[in-house]
């Protein structure tokens, strides 16, 4: 049950009845309105207004970076992941990625069973999610492969037991076990559908310079080697040394480009004698590739007001409210003028000491 207290520290938390369980009213209003709420804590106009969908808030989450005596808390996990809104964000495209990456960096070793027993349970419903949405859209198939293969090694016992015990109820793995024999079963149950010889046009319809603008679309190199065993016309193209330099140049900065040019005694050859995939594959051994450029949208964190959010959405930062605050941040002697970010799936994951 909730503490409810009028000490400064904890003034305590206006809870809701959800079909999910009880949660904090401050984490639902930043949540899409999908849910029904079964029974309110209060009858308050702002539950009133959660419950008819009547106010909009982007979804975001204030981090606490460092605890001190004016400011005392802790991150929750669970809390975090529902009002960053993650399980509406696995259907976004350009979001897809990154919650399946940070899936991916939970399920595997024991991260998911060092969490509390309702962060557990939330993240097993984004899995089933994730399943479900390969289904119906019939893409990324490989990556819930990934998954449900990290989820078979949950289930053994030895990766559940803490000091020879299940780390959690019974009833709590009993439940965990039914959601991963679900989304095993959809994975099991995905099949490739063929469009109907109806359906026009096919890609191997399209003219030669369509496919290849589609090529210098993709960003990793490992789709382009797959994209090469799949169709002789690909492959051709693929080949061609643009699409490696315009990777290159995607990927790295001139200076970098540059370095590897001298290394490889190429600064002086000719552009049409150069050969990008080598070059590109060396830029990669010695940088490696920027991890926020492998996620359409990645996660950013606002310096200004502490807080996570996703940049298609924004979030009400303190900068809006109050104009001269970036004035003040330069007045203090903060040299960095970067207002924002991004964190990717591992650095997220810092911020609860996971």
């Amino acid at each position: 049950m909730p503490f409810i207290s009028k000490d400064w520290r904890s003034p305590g938390e206006a809870w809701v009845k959800t079909e999910e369980g009880w949660e904090k009213l401050k984490v639902l209003e930043c949540v899409k309105r999908k849910r029904c709420i079964s029974e309110c804590s209060s009858s308050s106009d702002t539950e009133n207004d959660i419950e008819n969908g009547d106010t909009e808030i982007p979804p975001h989450c204030h981090i606490t970076l460092k605890c001190t005596r004016e400011i005392a808390g802790f991150n929750g996990l669970g809390e975090a992941v529902r009002r960053l809104d993650f399980r509406s964000s696995v259907r976004d495209g350009r979001r897809f990625n990154y919650v399946c990456a940070l899936l991916r960096l939970l399920v595997s070793g024991k991260g998911i069973t060092s969490l509390p027993g309702g962060a557990q349970r939330l993240l097993l419903q984004m899995l089933e999610e994730v399943a479900t949405y390969v289904s119906d859209s019939q893409q990324n198939i490989n990556v819930l492969r990934g998954l449900v293969q990290q989820l078979r090694l949950l289930v053994n016992q030895e990766n559940q037991k803490c000091w020879g015990k299940p780390l959690g109820s019974q009833s709590l793995w009993d439940g965990h076990v039914q959601t991963i024999q679900r989304i095993q079963n959809i994975a099991s149950q995905i099949q490739i559908r063929e469009p109907g010889p109806n359906i026009r046009p096919k890609l191997h319809d399209l003219p030669e310079e369509c496919v290849r603008e589609i090529i210098l679309r993709i960003t990793d190199y490992k789709d382009l080697d797959a994209s090469a065993s799949a169709w002789s016309l690909m492959a051709a193209l693929i080949s061609e040394q643009r699409v490696w330099r315009e990777l290159s140049h995607y990927h790295f900065n001139k200076q970098q480009i540059d370095f590897i040019l001298d290394k490889m005694c190429l600064q002086d050859t000719k552009e049409r004698h150069r050969n990008w995939q080598a070059i590109y594959h060396a830029l990669r051994k010695t940088y490696g590739v920027p991890e926020e450029l492998q996620y359409a949208e990645i996660l950013a964190f606002c310096r200004l007001c502490r807080c996570l959010f996703w940049p298609s959405a924004g979030h009400p930062c303190i900068a809006d409210q109050c104009p001269d605050i970036r004035q003040r941040i330069r007045d203090a002697g903060n040299s960095d003028n970067t207002e924002t970010q991004p964190v990717p799936p591992a650095q997220f994951l810092k911020y609860f000491s996971l």
